[in-house]
């Protein structure tokens, strides 16, 4: 594992990586942890079953179940988080998740890229970005998105420690940030 992906969630994530390793299924782990982050990121309600420490951990086993069950998940990932629920763990699953993905990238030669836009993008839209990464990165782009609105437009591309904000709000912050200075 890389120095990324220690503490409890590289722990995790190094399990689940070897796990699904062995039996073959990384790539549908890998879509179903994706898929969780972004429905934890859209819910509130599941949101707030993974982060509060007051609901009882029987019931967060069963709503976690329930919620990947839905989603036809790998057993192995209903298995994953079900044992960090019934372990106390699910607050640090979002960020088991970066670090498995982060990890499964490093392993096969990817690039992370984060891109946040104001919408949902449509395939052809990930289509283009990944493929105009990969022609400014010079590597394959292994892309996580995520929606913001509040960016009114544009998008918001992190590969690294690099970062390219080209989203509305932030154009808007700097036109009212240099109209402060007239007048």
């Amino acid at each position: 594992m890389s120095s990324q992906t220690t503490g409890l969630a590289g722990r995790y994530a190094t399990a689940l990586y070897e796990l699904a390793d062995e039996t073959k299924s990384l790539d549908a782990v890998a879509a179903d942890l994706t898929t969780l982050r972004q429905l934890i990121t859209d819910s509130d309600d599941l949101s707030r079953l993974v982060r509060s420490p007051i609901v009882a951990r029987a019931d967060q086993v069963k709503g976690m179940t329930a919620v990947l069950e839905a989603a036809n998940a790998n057993p192995l990932t209903v298995k994953f988080v079900s044992t960090a629920a019934d372990n106390r763990r699910l607050y640090a699953v979002p960020q088991m998740i970066t670090a498995f993905l982060a990890e499964l990238a490093r392993r096969r030669g990817e690039v992370q890229a984060d891109v946040t836009s104001a919408v949902a993008l449509n395939k052809d839209e990930v289509a283009a970005v990944t493929e105009s990464l990969r022609a400014a990165v010079g590597q394959k782009v292994a892309v996580n998105l995520t929606v913001d609105p509040s960016l009114i437009g544009g998008l918001i591309v992190r590969v690294g420690s690099r970062m390219v904000d080209s989203s509305l709000r932030s154009k808007i912050n700097r036109l009212q940030l240099s109209m402060k200075g007239v007048g």
